[in-house]
Parts: C-alpha cells; sequence; structure tokens
C-alpha cells in the first residue's frame, strides 16, 4: 500500500520556479516515490538513498534530488535542490 506524499510549501515553491520540463520531470518523480517507496526493485530508477534514520534522498531530476523522510503516516518531501545544496543542507542538520 502507498504512503500518503506530504509536501513542505517551500518545496511547491521551488518546484513552481523550475522550467516546466523540469518541473513535470520532478512531479513525475514525486508520483512514483509514492507508489514504490519500499519495494527496492521498482524504486532503482529513482536512485533512493538512505541518509540517516528515517532520512532519504530521492532523484528528481537530473540535476535536482529530493530530501524526504519515512515518517509513520506519510513520506514528507521537506527539500529540493541540486548536489551542492544537498550537501551544505546536511552539513547544518536542518533537515530532521
Amino acid at each position: 500500500m502507498a504512503k500518503l506524499l506530504s509536501i513542505d510549501p517551500d518545496v511547491f515553491r521551488r518546484l513552481r520556479e523550475l522550467p516546466k520540463n523540469e518541473r513535470v520531470e520532478c512531479l513525475l518523480a514525486l508520483c512514483t516515490l509514492t507508489e514504490s517507496f519500499g519495494q527496492p526493485h521498482t524504486h532503482m530508477g529513482l536512485g533512493i538513498r538512505k541518509l540517516g534514520n528515517k532520512l532519504f534522498e530521492c532523484r528528481g531530476s537530473l540535476a535536482l534530488r529530493f530530501i524526504f523522510q519515512d515518517r509513520p503516516a506519510d513520506l514528507f518531501v521537506s527539500f529540493l535542490g541540486n548536489h551542492n545544496e544537498i550537501k551544505a543542507l546536511l552539513r547544518t542538520g536542518k533537515s530532521r
């Protein structure tokens, strides 16, 4: 059973600022995430990677990644950024 998807308002803002083709690619990745999370053979194309306790990263587009948390009731997408932005966020510890 697929979990619900919750998305931080800042992620929505960032998505709206993207060029249409990249925005569509990211939205499709989010749709796929809800259906395939927890099924390793299904989510291989998303590049899901565990970053910490209940904290994960997945591919949104070629250049962008989502940070999300596996919460009991949902998957909470808290950040969208490029590789360098993700590294900086993880260094600060504000991703939790």
